[in-house]
This record gives C-alpha cells, structure tokens and sequence, in this order.
C-alpha cells in the first residue's frame, strides 16, 4: 500500500514537471538562480532550509543576491549535507530588477541522496505570479535521504552585486 502511495506521488510529480514546461520558454527566459543551502535534516512530515541565492539576469548581465527558506511537507526521511539547487528563470516581460524574484514560489519537489543526491523541485510565484523557476530545478547535496512532497519557498532581495 504504501509502495503505491509513493510510486502515484512519483507519477504525479512527473505529470506536474511535464505540463508546467511554458510553450515558448526563450522568448520568455531571463536567467538563473542559483540557491546554496544549509544541511538538513528531515523530520519524516517535513523539513525546512535557509538558502543564499544569486540571480543572474541575461539583459543586461547583473547579479542580485537573495535570501531565503525552504520548507518541504510531505515524506522526508533522513539527513542531506549542505546543497545547490539551480533554476532558469521566466518572466512576463524581461524587466528584472533587484527585486523581481521576491515573494513565495509554491509546488511539488521529490528528492533522493544515497551518498550523492539529486532533486526536482516545480515552482511557480513570485512577485504577482508572474515569475517561475524552471519545471525542474538540479539539486545536489550528499547524504542519505528521500523526501517527495509540498515545497514552499520564500526569497527576500539582498541587493545587487
């Protein structure tokens, strides 16, 4: 029973990521952000991170830092040691300033680490819903560790850079 429970969340996250992709996703791609996070350790309904990200717009090429937390609920068992998670960033319209991507992204993530890790994450928000990372983020961590629930992340600005 439970096997089926964790292959239909598996399943539902793939259908999420594959009909999230935007149609025309250059025209409207303005970056990357990148996110460096602190260790975790799951709690077995959920666990949360603070992360230190840098944006990197396209046009013109500037960086802006970010803070932020992440929280997952849903199955997270074990511990990860600290990690990078990246996204391309679309927008509505390609203005980015140094607070654009503030705000809360919400959405689906599943994780697996057995010594090295990677993750996906499907989250959409920001300023006025009109910004969303990538359908699917990389996450790297080392640990031992499977999480597959909400994700809820905030970014507050820290300025440019």
């Amino acid at each position: 029973m439970r096997r089926m429970q964790f292959l239909g969340a598996v399943g539902a996250l793939a259908l999420l990521c594959a009909g999230a992709l935007p149609a025309r996703a250059d025209t409207f791609r303005v970056g990357r952000l990148v996110c460096f996070s602190t260790p975790r350790v799951g709690m077995v309904l959920g666990s949360a991170q603070s992360l230190r990200c840098v944006f990197y717009a396209r046009r013109p090429p500037r960086q802006y830092i970010y803070e932020g937390r992440i929280r997952r609920a849903g199955l997270d068992l074990g511990v990860t040691s600290a990690g990078t998670l990246s996204w391309a960033v679309f927008a509505k319209n390609s203005r980015i300033g140094s607070g654009t991507l503030r705000g809360s992204y919400v959405g689906a993530s599943g994780n697996v680490a057995f010594g090295p890790g990677l993750g996906a994450n499907v989250l959409i928000g920001g300023s006025r819903r009109s910004v969303m990372l990538q359908p699917l983020s990389v996450e790297r961590s080392i640990g031992l560790n499977l999480a597959v629930g909400v994700t809820h992340l905030t970014l507050g600005p820290r300025g440019r850079r």
